[in-house]
């Protein structure tokens, strides 16, 4: 029998001789956008800290406050002892967002989307999910059980065209993000509500990457998913809909009821963040003003968030593009498969509100005149 750690140590050497493995980095955050790496101090454009309020001193204070009221930890599941005073609070406020009768929060995003789907449907139901949604979508689907079809990529036409079988089945979801994590782009989300409404389907959107920047119309989506850790700077997951479905999940969600609650310093961070970002429009706004300031610049599509993806193809080209731009001092990560499709490597951006101008143009034309000339030709 092979030893575990000579599987191990080959399955590593096959990651390595493919560009595809994968180590951890110390890097230290010291504001919203500056980190410590390598013994280099880099302007970070690979933190989804959006609106960069994870240093703001009122998040810092709220959390502070937090733990000397409750403590560092929930000490339970939240159906046990774990269900802190500040969870109903912030579940109140996210409902109230996003214009819904309720919310649950979960410990964190990708445990909000294995824990929702499999208490929606199961055996017998459909999904129809959009082929580039978020790992943790994924995860959730396969653990209903429900069959699974795939649509082309924000295509709604071939969606209606798979939902044609609708009739076979008893419950039917449809997922997306609304705005799309590798790739930045905008789900069709009203023209999705329009087909769960004319094949009586259920439809979900992950908002993980819109909530606070990119937030548009979302009447129409039954589960409103979304995270506390990008524009909120904290760490959690939550879902919005109506009263009835979150009282479901709440006692059915096995990521609820077998979980630990999440830390109350987390809520009552992400709660202060939704505060400041309620009350500051203008602030909201900066992280896509920048994105497209910055793919104006370099030529590349508009941007339509705040993530930019700079599309390379092959893995070792994007790993090369990201050390120079760290000899340039700049963190821009390269993103490989499993997280983006094979052959579709690429440095990806993300931009926050307090992104220099003068930086963003000057890392336009890194990406213009040295980053994109490294693509490989068709």
């Amino acid at each position: 029998m092979t030893k575990l750690s000579d599987f191990a140590s080959a399955k590593l050497a096959d990651l390595e001789t493919r560009n595809l493995r994968r180590t951890l980095v110390d890097t230290l955050r010291t504001d919203g956008i500056w980190v410590n790496r390598g013994g280099r101090r880099l302007l970070s454009f690979s933190c989804n800290d959006y609106l960069n309020l994870t240093h703001d001193p009122r998040v810092k204070q709220a959390a502070i406050a937090a733990i000397e009221t409750y403590g560092t930890g929930a000490g339970a599941s939240r159906l046990i002892t774990g269900n802190c005073p500040v969870f109903g609070e912030l579940e109140a406020r996210l409902a109230a967002h996003k214009h819904t009768d309720a919310a649950c929060l979960f410990g964190s995003g990708y445990l909000a989307n294995t824990g929702i789907i499999p208490v929606i449907v199961g055996e017998g139901d459909l999904l129809v999910m959009d082929e580039l949604a978020h790992s943790c979508l994924w995860t959730g689907a396969k653990l209903s059980r429900a069959d699974i079809l795939t649509f082309r990529h924000n295509d709604v036409g071939h969606a209606r065209e798979l939902l044609a079988i609708r009739a076979n089945y008893g419950n039917a979801l449809i997922v997306t993000e609304s705005i799309f994590s590798m790739d930045g782009d905008a789900a069709p989300v009203a023209d999705l509500a329009q087909l769960a409404r004319d094949t009586a389907c259920w439809l979900m959107t992950d908002d993980a990457h819109g909530l606070g920047v990119c937030e548009t119309d979302s009447s129409g989506v039954d589960l409103k998913m979304g995270t506390l850790s990008k524009a909120l700077a904290s760490y959690g997951g939550y879902v919005c809909a109506d009263g009835a479905v979150v009282d479901l999940l709440k006692t059915r969600a096995r990521t609820v009821v077998y979980s630990t609650g999440l830390p109350p310093a987390s809520a009552a961070a992400a709660l202060t963040a939704l505060d400041i970002m309620e009350k500051d429009p203008q602030l909201a706004a900066r992280p896509l003003r920048n994105a497209q300031a910055f793919t104006d610049a370099c030529g590349l599509p508009r941007a339509q968030s705040a993530v930019v993806p700079v599309l390379l193809h092959d893995e070792l080209v994007a790993l090369e593009a990201q050390q120079m731009l760290e000899r340039e001092g700049f963190l821009a990560v390269a993103i490989r498969p499993p997280t983006v499709p094979k052959g579709t490597a690429r440095l990806r951006l993300a931009f926050t509100a307090q992104h220099p101008e003068d930086e963003i143009a000057r890392l336009a034309a890194l990406v213009r005149d040295r980053v994109l000339p490294l693509k490989p030709q068709a």
